[in-house]
């Protein structure tokens, strides 16, 4: 069985729409409830790290740190070397985790639960790697130095990998101030699916 990750034919994903900027506002999670539907998208959309996870063939999860790039159609998408095991994993088993990350303290998280491909559009992928960088340093990568970020993708052989989310499960933050167990409360959350509506107030 081959381990060379498969691609995308591009006609069966819609055309590449626009890459979000990196947000200099990361959305800052409620620590009384629970985030809405559309807050948690909003979470996702305004950070920049995730552990990704994906199953392994005989062991748990293997999960590692990245830099994500979300689009205008809600993809989340990630470069990395063909070589690895993040591609071959989404290759063989498409179901993947990413657990976006907080930026702040006290600090939620919010995992997103992702059909993934590995997407053929090179161009895409040289665009992804250029906002990683600039979510990296904070700083834009200026034009010119595309072709030097194309040449590394060559060398590295990196792949795209698309990673559509279709559910949720949040937990918010919460932080003890004075020690006082009394405190700390906690809440059960639950998993809703990406883009479920806000509830109207009664």
């Amino acid at each position: 069985m081959s381990t060379t990750p498969e691609t995308t034919n591009r006609d069966r994903v819609a055309a590449a729409p626009r890459l979000l900027p990196l947000s200099k506002d990361p959305f800052q999670a409620p620590t009384d409830r629970d985030m809405s539907p559309s807050e948690r998208r909003l979470f996702v959309q305004t950070h920049r790290t995730c552990v990704f996870g994906y199953g392994r063939k005989s062991d748990g999860p293997a999960m590692s740190i990245v830099y994500y790039v979300p689009d205008a159609n809600d993809d989340l998408l990630v470069a990395t070397m063909a070589d690895r095991a993040k591609a071959k994993a989404v290759a063989r088993n498409g179901k993947v985790s990413l657990c976006v990350l907080d930026e702040t303290w006290p600090f939620a998280y919010l995992q997103a639960y992702c059909d993934a491909v590995i997407d053929d559009d090179e161009e895409t992928l040289i665009d992804v790697m250029m906002a990683v960088a600039e979510r990296m340093s904070g700083d834009p990568v200026p034009a010119e130095l595309r072709p030097a970020v194309k040449a590394v993708a060559k060398q590295e052989g990196r792949v795209l990998v698309r990673c559509r989310p279709y559910a949720t499960f949040v937990t918010p933050p919460r932080h003890l101030h004075s020690n006082d167990q009394q405190e700390l409360t906690h809440w059960v959350s639950a998993s809703m699916p990406w883009d479920a509506p806000d509830r109207q107030p009664n």
